[in-house]
């Protein structure tokens, strides 16, 4: 599924017109880039927690040379999946 069909979702779902939709996915998709640029964590209880978690500096391998690279530090995003999702999947 990509935006443009996850709008259309939405406003099927929702009831909302196509602008409504898109605004209200826009609103979503800024407020949890916020929070998690903040540091804080989000639950959403049945579907899943977003959380930023800290990747150490590590050594890794180019793999067209085999030389040795560092790979910097770096914040990377962490989702868990709920147990409504994790049923509703499997």
């Amino acid at each position: 599924m990509n935006k443009a069909e996850l709008i259309g979702s939405i406003m099927q779902k929702s009831g909302l017109d196509r602008k409504q939709s898109a605004a209200a996915l826009e609103a979503f998709v800024e407020s949890v880039t916020e929070c998690l640029s903040s540091g804080d964590r989000i639950s959403l209880v049945g579907f899943g927690s977003f959380s930023v978690d800290k990747r150490d500096a590590r050594t890794g391998r180019n793999p067209r040379t085999g030389e040795a690279i560092q790979i910097a530090a770096k914040n990377v995003v962490k989702f868990k999946p709920g147990a409504g999702l994790s049923g509703a999947v499997n």
